[in-house]
């Protein structure tokens, strides 16, 4: 790096730092968390895009696909289910969830259940949120200080210190018009790899005649996930369907969006926007590890300059060393700006949940006073993520697995829960609780004995093991049911709609399967 890529990561902090700076002027915990329930579809959209597409999918992802042993485009495969998850929220889940106009999504298991129901999943959000955070800005920094000469602490610090402050000051409206930057310049980055690595090999025709074909292949029908394989289309499908339903619909850092739009017209939009744009852009940034990847085996120099056992430095190896100055300032800022968009998404989260669901608990406040526990819980995380960094330490490899199969074993539960909430009049605040700890417990137990299990599976095992005990146990055990007049349910399908992503569905799925006849 030269003072130009310097030049170009300063103005670009400062930047960041003047959007906080714009949006300081917030008088409610709606302005600050929801800002002001003013949001369209296109920012929501991207923001959403934004925080999906983190530091990690950009360096990793790639690397997989092109590089790592057993990898391919078979990583398309976590893309199928969700056109069709995006649908069942748009008519089942979101509705009502926007409808009864809370601003953290936990509240909504206290009204129907209880206030152990609401605090045990917040609980659960709060912890697993803020270490998973801190691990990815921590192998962010680690990546960014071997090969581009930025100190790990100073990485770190830079991230986190920029991302707190316009976070703190600008709220919601901050995050999201944040993020939308950042996809753009993530975008970009992809692009500008993807260019200059076609330019090295030759051209589009060099490259497919040099490609490893067996990196292709990305749908397999055969793997049901049992065996200790994975990727398999089954496993992928179904707990895929459960996972991005509970996700996008049941995580406060990704329903806190939602619930930000205007109106529900808009969360409609913004949820089939989101069910059609994450394929393309995976998509993109696939053929681009394949183009990479395939380069690597093409010029022993690049190779040489990767780290043995560590395919994840090949992004950052190849941003270092065969691009311009300048460009090579954009793509740290491409990297840094995935980080800073899982970062401001995960602190405004994680202060919404603390003040609604642990400070506050419907006490009613001033909205000064409010602001100053929203502000003030918005620098703990922070602070909490940034101290998370420093100590991931060298347990951070497994810490990363481990993170994406934690949630493997909450989401079935946790949208089993919202699912009896919302449409399952009969289940007892006994039955739900009981469901919930069952449909937990029984995936740690699959996860500590039956490792051949695919952990993708969890998602859907969880789900039908806690709704069905829990029916069970409400329909045998007596137990209050309690009642209150949560919005009412109505689905409602729009064709169009429903046509579109039931049309994408199938063409993503033989796009896929067609893939090694398209290169």
């Amino acid at each position: 790096m030269n003072t130009l890529d310097y030049i170009i990561i300063v103005v670009y902090t400062i930047g960041f730092l003047y959007l906080g700076y714009r949006f300081k002027t917030q008088k409610s915990g709606e302005d600050y968390f929801l800002g002001g329930r003013s949001f369209g579809w296109f920012p929501l959209a991207m923001s959403t895009a934004a925080t999906q597409l983190s530091a990690i999918s950009f360096i990793s992802a790639p690397a997989f696909v092109g590089l790592k042993p057993g990898g391919g485009m078979q990583w398309l495969t976590y893309e199928f289910a969700v056109p069709i998850a995006m649908l069942i929220l748009m008519v089942v889940i979101i509705p009502p969830i926007y409808k009864s106009g809370v601003v953290s999504i936990y509240e909504l298991l206290e009204r129907r259940f209880n206030r152990s129901s609401r605090l045990l999943i917040s609980m659960v959000f709060l912890v697993s949120r803020a270490f998973g955070t801190g691990v990815m800005v921590y192998t962010m920094a680690l990546i960014l200080e071997s090969v581009l000469n930025i100190s790990f602490t100073n990485t770190i610090l830079l991230v986190a210190i920029v991302t707190m402050i316009y976070s703190y000051m600008g709220g919601m409206k901050a995050v999201v018009y944040g993020d939308v930057v950042q996809m753009i310049v993530l975008f970009v980055g992809i692009i500008i790899c993807l260019y200059f690595g076609l330019d090295l090999l030759g051209g589009w025709d060099n490259f497919t005649a040099n490609l490893d074909r067996d990196r292709l292949d990305a749908v397999d029908f055969s793997s049901l996930g049992l065996n200790g394989d994975g990727f398999g289309f089954f496993p992928m499908l179904f707990g895929g369907l459960v996972l991005y339903m509970s996700y996008y619909g049941c995580d406060q850092s990704q329903a806190q969006r939602i619930l930000s739009a205007s109106s529900l017209k808009e969360v409609k939009k913004t949820l089939l926007v989101n069910g059609l744009m994450r394929f393309p852009i995976t998509l993109i940034y696939c053929i681009m590890g394949l183009v990479l990847g395939t380069f690597a085996m093409q010029s022993p120099e690049f190779l040489n300059l990767i780290p043995e056992g560590e395919p994840d430095k090949m992004i950052p190896v190849f941003i270092v060393n065969y691009l311009p100055h300048g460009i090579i300032g954009i793509l740290v800022i491409a990297i840094l700006s995935a980080a800073m968009s899982s970062l401001s998404s995960a602190i405004n989260s994680l202060s919404a949940v603390s003040v609604e669901d642990f400070l506050l608990r419907g006490k009613k406040v001033s909205d000064q006073r409010y602001m100053m526990f929203s502000r003030g819980s918005s620098i703990f995380w922070g602070i909490f993520c940034l101290i998370a960094a420093f100590f991931a330490g060298d347990i951070a490899d497994t810490v990363i697995e481990a993170i994406n199969k934690i949630g493997s074993v909450f989401f079935g539960p946790i949208i089993g829960m919202f699912l009896m909430a919302l449409l399952m009049k009969r289940i007892t605040t006994l039955g739900a609780n009981v469901g919930l700890i069952f449909g937990v417990g029984l995936n740690i137990f699959f996860w500590l004995f039956v490792p051949d299990l695919f952990w993708f599976w969890w998602n859907f095992i969880g789900l039908i093991s806690t709704v069905g005990l829990a029916y069970l146990v409400s329909a045998i055990l007596p137990g209050d049911i309690k009642d209150v007049e949560l919005p009412k349910l109505e689905i409602n399908f729009n064709i169009q709609e429903t046509y579109i992503l039931l049309a994408f569905f199938v063409f993503i799925i033989l796009f896929s399967i067609a893939l090694p006849y398209l290169f």
